[in-house]
């Protein structure tokens, strides 16, 4: 019996997905629940899984298609032999052999004969293919552009042309070497990525607000006890947990920063849901610490530690992607020494952290070299008056530079 494979709901926001890897062929068998085929929406990379047991009859969506939820993408055969006895079926059904074929009128064109044929203006219906399954390469290429040349004209008389003198030939530099182009379309993520922070450029009222931090008390506490913490949470005691834990603190105190506006409303948060910006396998995404308020510093820590791990596998999940009330992004881990941080709607403010650097300060009268960090809060003027903000970050400021403020609450 023919199963419909069909795109299942990830989300109340996720209406479409782009086909990604196929990790099954035509005619091989596929077990219950097993991953079919990686789908990318515009929260996170998922897979969909096999309804039943049976085997992949027609794949009907190619990786880099779309497909809607709910559409069908491929179909499988349940009451296939292979199915039955978990074997490969010696023989593929008629319509999985029909779908193996190679299309003869779209050949499969090779990436390199592809880059070949962009370079000259061609189509693969223009060239000859003479692959191994009327696969187009790039020497079919090479060969259509290169036609074999004419040959030579016979000579004919004509009157003695006046003698003239040629000018000096001006040299000029050839370039060498392959100069190619690509064209791909945008992944759904980097096409959400896009589509937001265009959003918050033009329809929030932004600007950034900028600070220094000493790190020297911070970076002071983490060598004394990294080794106890260690022993005794198995993660490290980073400097994200730290920041987290001062923002959060300044968030309780300026509640408008936690905010967002909604119509004429402005709706309040009594609870710091903060966004963490990770750089993921297909693009920058931002997790979210739910009540971190509530969070010990080792449950921030292992938080974070899990979501850059599976952010890289492309496996956060897209309820963790959604409904921060405040950001956090560390452009220091990537050398950023100072740079001015988008806002993520519908969100009114976004921290951003910069790299750690030795500068000349003066305390008490001296020029001493210190561990400096600039910080930046861009805010939505809108809703957050310029003193909040400035007062924001000097709290945040304070609270890393007296870390035993965040442990004594005042």
């Amino acid at each position: 019996m023919a199963v419909e494979v069909k795109v299942p709901a990830f989300g109340d926001s996720v209406s479409e997905v782009m086909i990604g890897e196929w990790h099954k062929k035509v005619g091989e068998v596929v077990q219950l629940d097993e991953g079919l085929v990686e789908v990318e929406s515009d929260k996170a990379t998922q897979d969909i899984n096999s309804p039943v047991r049976g085997v992949l009859l027609k794949l009907l969506k190619q990786p880099g298609d779309t497909a809607t939820v709910g559409e069908v993408v491929a179909i499988l055969d349940e009451t296939a032999a292979g199915a039955e006895n978990g074997a490969k079926p010696a023989a593929q059904p008629p319509a999985a052999q029909e779908a193996a074929k190679p299309s003869s009128a779209e050949p499969r064109v090779m990436p390199a004969a592809q880059r070949a044929l962009n370079e000259r203006g061609l189509s693969p219906d223009d060239v000859t293919a003479t692959g191994p399954g009327g696969r187009i390469l790039k020497e079919d290429v090479q060969r259509h552009a290169s036609p074999p040349p004419a040959a030579p004209a016979q000579p004919v008389s004509a009157p003695p042309a006046p003698v003239t003198v040629a000018a000096e030939p001006t040299t000029v530099a050839r370039v060498t070497g392959e100069r190619s182009a690509r064209r791909q379309s945008m992944s759904l993520i980097r096409r959400r990525i896009a589509q937001r922070l265009l959003e918050a450029q033009q329809n929030a009222a932004l600007l950034t607000t900028f600070n220094e931090v000493d790190m020297s008390a911070v970076m002071e506490l983490r060598k004394q006890h990294q080794e106890a913490f260690v022993e005794k949470h198995g993660v490290k005691l980073g400097f994200m947990s730290f920041f987290v834990k001062a923002s959060v603190e300044a968030l309780l105190e300026f509640p408008a920063i936690n905010a967002e506006i909604s119509g004429n409303d402005i709706v309040y948060h009594d609870y710091c849901d903060v966004g963490i910006a990770i750089g993921g396998g297909k693009g920058l995404v931002v997790p979210v610490l739910r009540s971190a308020e509530a969070m010990t510093f080792s449950e921030i820590e292992k938080a974070i530690g899990d979501f850059a791990k599976r952010a890289q596998a492309n496996q956060l999940t897209p309820q963790e992607l959604t409904g921060g009330t405040f950001t956090i992004s560390n452009g220091g881990v990537y050398g950023s020494m100072l740079s001015t941080p988008i806002v993520n709607p519908p969100q009114s403010a976004v921290l951003g952290m910069h790299s750690i650097q030795e500068r000349a300060i003066v305390r008490n009268g001296q020029i001493v070299a210190r561990p400096m960090m600039y910080l930046a809060l861009t805010y939505d003027h809108r809703i957050v008056d310029g003193r909040e903000a400035v007062t924001f970050l000097k709290r945040i400021k304070d609270c890393i530079e007296n870390p035993v403020r965040l442990l004594l609450e005042v």
